[in-house]
């Protein structure tokens, strides 16, 4: 393995100057301990860009606790599913954690067609991803 070929290691947690600009379909918030990527809207590949940099900006930093909440998603396709699995990823290569915040049945039945549910576990609220460990 070559020197480029290693990922770089974090160890600061975000700040607010880390925070990509929101977009009208996406903001990331800082909670204590947390940071909150809201996804609105239609969510779709035309936004993969803007949802992947939210979503690095955020997973990232060493021991990152993220909840991504689609609570307010009124579509969302394999691309987004991508995304998630991607984020999901990261945050647990760099000692973090993902959390998913889902309560549309439509979206609960992809992730179940897509083999995900098990794997991102999706909670009904903020307050439920926020108080597991």
């Amino acid at each position: 393995m070559g020197i480029t070929d290693r990922e770089p290691t974090v160890t600061h947690q975000a700040h607010a100057q880390d925070i990509p600009s929101p977009g009208p379909r996406i903001r990331t918030v800082h909670l204590p301990g947390v940071s909150v990527v809201e996804l609105h809207g239609e969510i779709d590949l035309a936004s993969a860009p803007e949802v992947q940099q939210h979503l690095d900006a955020a997973t990232i930093p060493v021991g990152a606790q993220v909840i991504v909440d689609l609570r307010s998603t009124d579509f969302l396709d394999c691309t987004v599913l991508a995304l998630l699995c991607r984020a999901h990823r990261q945050a647990r290569r760099h000692q973090g954690q993902l959390h998913l915040v889902c309560i549309r049945p439509w979206h609960l039945k992809i992730l179940d067609t897509a083999g995900l549910r098990t794997r991102l576990h999706p909670l009904t609220s903020l307050e439920e991803a926020t108080t597991l460990e």
